[in-house]
């Protein structure tokens, strides 16, 4: 049995629903005058959005998280629940998968709370980004103390997922990079995606945390150590769903006249390899009979 289990359910109940409640916002609030120009602190004219609760965004940046809203309420939150069930009923398998969308939710609410604007759904990121915090670490440490890394066959080859992780996190490393640098080598210091806000919160989170974790993820599970056969399927789990709420905010700005080369191509690209890959990880562990725990 699950570590923790009514904690766990409880928190992942309430995920569910403070998420739904805030997609639902994102997607069918319309207040406000609309579009308008604003010029930010370094004399850059912004497109602002001008309505909905995200009407203080960047026009760009307001219908990503529109389209990751639209994401997370209609295949986030089903997959959550989905995998609680299943976790419930004693599936290893499952717990992996719960505790990667967790990391899903927890690292897009993180995202919410110090990149969005303020609004009146402040409080409400306050409550996911800690609670979904919670429930994931209650859920990694779970998987930990149970030593249910060994349920893996460690004879099975783990050189595709293994390799993906680490070249995911450089091709995205490059990606961002790609708008850092430029403006560091030329002078200009501030790139054109800064737009009005303080810093780049997307990039340098990114860079600091989440692409090394990708890269020693993938390195650990080629060497096939204990602490690989744990961060690696949740990864990659986390990673199939924060990619597919990419794809979305791609096609998103596609359709509203935004330039999406070269991330069109090489983004679902990336989505596609990266439930692969954790599907074909996750089928390597073997189901521990339930009476055992």
């Amino acid at each position: 049995m699950m570590r923790n289990q009514k904690t766990v359910t409880v928190l992942t109940v309430s995920i569910a629903l403070f998420s739904a409640f805030a997609t639902l916002i994102g997607i069918l609030s319309n207040g406000g005058s609309g579009k308008f120009h604003y010029e930010s602190i370094r004399g850059k004219a912004v497109e602002i959005y001008g309505s909905g609760i995200y009407r203080h965004m960047s026009a760009e940046v307001a219908i990503q998280g529109i389209a990751q809203d639209f994401v997370t309420f209609f295949i986030g939150i089903p997959l959550l629940l989905t995998a609680l069930y299943f976790s419930r009923k004693g599936s290893f398998r499952s717990r992996f998968i719960l505790t990667g969308i967790t990391g899903y939710f927890f690292v897009t609410y993180l995202f919410y709370l110090v990149m969005g604007m303020y609004s009146a759904l402040f409080l409400v990121y306050v409550i996911l980004a800690g609670v979904s915090f919670f429930a994931l670490s209650l859920n990694v440490i779970s998987l930990r103390s149970e030593n249910s890394a060994y349920l893996f066959d460690a004879k099975s080859s783990v050189k595709f997922p293994g390799w993906f992780l680490i070249t995911n996190s450089v091709i995205i490393g490059l990606l961002w990079l790609q708008v850092v640098l430029p403006p560091l080598f030329d002078g200009s210091i501030y790139p054109d995606s800064l737009e009005h806000y303080t810093t780049l919160i997307v990039q340098g989170l990114d860079l600091s945390i989440l692409l090394p974790l990708s890269f020693i993820a993938g390195y650990q599970l080629l060497k096939k150590s204990t602490i690989g056969y744990l961060i690696a399927p949740v990864y990659l789990v986390f990673l199939s769903l924060l990619m597919a709420a990419l794809v979305a905010k791609i096609t998103y700005m596609g359709l509203e006249g935004y330039h999406i080369i070269p991330a069109i191509f090489i983004i679902p690209v990336l989505n596609m390899m990266a439930v692969y890959a954790a599907i074909s990880l996750l089928k390597k562990l073997e189901e521990p009979n339930p009476a055992q725990y």
